[in-house]
Order: C-alpha cells, then structure tokens, then sequence
C-alpha cells in the first residue's frame, strides 16, 4: 500500500464515517489490525499485511490528530472537505514545483550537452592566451577560455575553444575568438566595428532582435555615430518594437538634423503608431531638407489629408505633382478635391493619372467615377468599358450598369422615318 495522502483516503483506509472523534479512530484502528495483522496473514502475504498495516497506522495517527485539534473532539462532515481540498492544493503545489524544477534540470542538461560537450574531457591543448571574446558574439563580452579541443579526423579536425563567459559556459569554433590584452585599452571604434559586423550577421540571418541587442551596444560605445543609429532605427521597426525604432530615429534625427533620410524614416514609424501627428512634423521637416523629393511631398498631402487638413494636403499634392507626378499621388490630389467638392479639378487629377499610366487599372476606375458625378455619362460609359479591359472589379461593372440607366434613349432612324 501506498502512504496515506488525505483524511478522505485516511477515512476510506479506516472504513469510518464522519463525523468521529478519537475514541472512534481507536476501535477503527484495532478492527483493522485484527485483520490485518501479519500474524494472521495466509502464507506469502505476510509482507502486504505489514505494509498494508502500516498505512493504517499512519492514517490512524493523522485522524486522531484532527481529532484533538478539531472543536470539541469531533471531526465533522465539513472539516473532512476542508482538510481533504487544502491537502489537495498541497500536492498541486508540491507537483507544480517538482515538475518546474524537472524542467529547468532537464534544460540546464541540454544547455551542457549543446553549449559545453567538452565538459568532462581532458583540454587537448593547453592554452597561452586565457582572455578572449567571441567575434559572432561580442555581446558575451570577455570570457576565461578554458580549454582548447579537437573534433573530427583528418581533413575534418575542427578546433574547438571551451569558454566561461559571465551568463556560463560556450564551446566556439576557436577561429572566431580574439584574445584581449588587457594592457592595451580598447578603442571606441573598434567596438563599434566588432558589434557592427554582428549585427549585420543577425539581420542577415533574419533576427533583427539580436541585431537590435548588439547595436544598442556599438551606440553605447558611439552615442552620435549617424551609421548606428539609422542601423538601430532599422533593426528595431524590422523586429516590430515601434516604441524602440520611435527613441532610436529621434538620435538618429538630432545627429543628422539636415539630412532628410531620418525624417524619412521617423514619418513612416510614426505613422506605423499611428502618431501621425508626429509623422506629419517628421514629413514635413523631410520636405525642408528635400525640397525637390516629390515623394517627401506626396507624404505631407497623405498625412495632412489623413488628419483632416485639405488645403495643406492640397498644396503638398500640387507641389509634388509639379516636382515628379506619380499615380498615387494624383490619384490622392484627385481625392482631395473630391473631399473639397471640386469634382473639375478631381477629373482632371483622374484623367492625368490615366495618360501617366495607361495600364493602371485602378487610376481608369477611379476616372470612370469621377465622371459619373459629371453630366458626362458617354464619357463615363467608355471609360468603364475600358477599366473592365484592365481588370474585372464588380464596382465598376456595378457603376456601368448604372450609368447606362442614366443615358439617354435614341429611338432609331426607321422608327423616326414611320
């Protein structure tokens, strides 16, 4: 029999009924030894009886403790539930922690198998150099090499470096360690350089986190180095921390106040918060610096217009629209004057995107409805015809349908003749 756990499977084991007091757990206790005993046992189970006889003991001595500490000598109906849900709980939690430190032992045995193979082997060389750091991961910082080994045979013998470094122990190829003179000082820019090279690693294998990680070091040791930080900018919106890339665009922007390429970068961010407040600031100094970037323009008139300022996003439209016209922008500008209730200057916008780009089907569908709220219906008619040659979109078919409703009927030239 196993231990005894609760006073439900104490009660059960005594065969009792609640409520009792002491006085009852005693006679329980010698009914049960009597047969129990393993004097009296059959032949061959004198062990079970023992072990069976010792559970009952064990449960005998838990219910006359309750018994004593319970009011007035007896265990009620109610005590019973109470103690048995609080033992329960118990070994819930007792579990809980058994299988949480099974766990982390089991993680800590895989960690030694992947990080420190060598671990209970002799060095295979002894080492000259004890200082060193690990180029493809400087952010380990300076670790004590312990012990040089080899793997393979022949043309395949690699060598291997076992190194404690301050978060525990990394078994790296030996080739990418460099060892540290402590005689000589580290330069800054040699740990911009070292954290640099990594982080271009990182995103090269798709973790901007890491990168992330390692550029916040190269800016530590470079707080106004203008390539950190546009690098950090980068790495932080690609791993999506927006908050982050939001802190690191604003250095890159006070180190660079003149160039428009952080302005750039801070409007799109912004906008990705949705702080397009700021991003308007961000598009507009942009258009300070690049006055002739139509695209920096065409930015403000979204932004502007997203944010309920027609006639500031009207005048960045028409500005970039005279710098270097694209579709979308004049298909923004044909917007704003849509929005403004000029449906002459947004027909106009429409029909300059379709001689931009003939093929664009999206700039013919959004012409054909520009002329439907014209008395232009012929014109309207053709040009739906012509976007549904470009692409079949149910909104145009739909508005084709309708505008032949609105064209005027022309009875032919027979029945005009009778």
């Amino acid at each position: 029999m196993a231990t005894v756990f609760d006073v439900e499977q104490a009660i059960l084991l005594l065969e009792l009924e609640p409520p009792f007091d002491k006085r009852a757990v005693q006679l329980a206790r010698r009914k049960m030894a009597k047969r129990w005993h393993p004097d009296i046992a059959p032949p061959g189970r004198q062990h079970e009886h023992q072990r069976h006889l010792q559970a009952i003991n064990e449960a005998a001595d838990q219910l006359e403790q309750l018994a004593e500490t319970s009011r007035g000598g007896r265990v009620s109906n109610n005590a019973v539930k109470v103690a048995a849900a609080a033992a329960r709980k118990r070994r819930a939690e007792e579990g809980a922690r058994a299988y949480a430190e099974q766990q982390r032992a089991q993680q800590e045995a895989e960690a030694r198998a992947r990080h420190d193979p060598f671990g209970a082997r002799v060095p295979d060389h002894s080492v000259v150099h004890r200082y060193a750091r690990c180029n493809a991961y400087p952010e380990w910082g300076v670790g004590s090499v312990t012990g040089i080994y080899f793997s393979g045979d022949g043309d395949d013998t690699q060598q291997w470096a076992r190194v404690r470094f301050q978060h525990g122990i990394r078994t790296v190829p030996a080739g990418t360690l460099h060892f540290v003179d402590f005689s000589k000082p580290d330069p800054a820019a040699e740990r911009v350089e070292r954290f640099m090279t990594a982080a271009r690693h990182a995103l090269a294998e798709g973790d901007p986190e890491l990168a992330a990680q390692r550029l916040v070091y190269a800016r530590d040791a470079d707080p106004r180095n203008p390539v950190v930080l546009r690098q950090l900018t980068v790495a932080f919106w690609q791993a999506g921390n927006l908050a982050a890339a939001g802190r690191a665009v604003r250095d890159w922007a006070r180190a660079e106040p003149d160039r428009p390429t952080p302005h750039r970068f801070a409007a799109r961010i912004y906008e990705d918060m949705r702080a397009f407040d700021l991003a308007r600031d961000a598009a507009l100094r942009e258009t300070t610096a690049a006055p002739g970037d139509a695209s920096a323009w065409e930015r403000l008139g979204r932004l502007r217009m997203r944010l309920g300022d027609r006639a500031g996003a009207q005048d960045a439209l028409e500005r970039a629209r005279g710098i270097a016209p694209t579709v979308e922008g004049l298909l923004d500008l044909a917007l704003v004057h849509q929005l403004s209730g000029d449906v002459g200057a947004e027909v106009t916008a429409c029909e300059a995107a379709t001689l931009l780009a003939p093929a664009s089907a999206a700039a013919w569908s959004r012409y054909a409805h520009a002329l439907a709220r014209t008395d232009r219906v012929s014109d309207a008619i053709e040009v739906c015809e012509h976007a549904l040659t470009l692409a079949r979109d149910p909104e145009v078919l739909s508005l084709l349908g309708a505008l032949r409703e609105r064209a005027p009927r022309v009875l032919p030239a027979e029945s005009i003749a009778s």
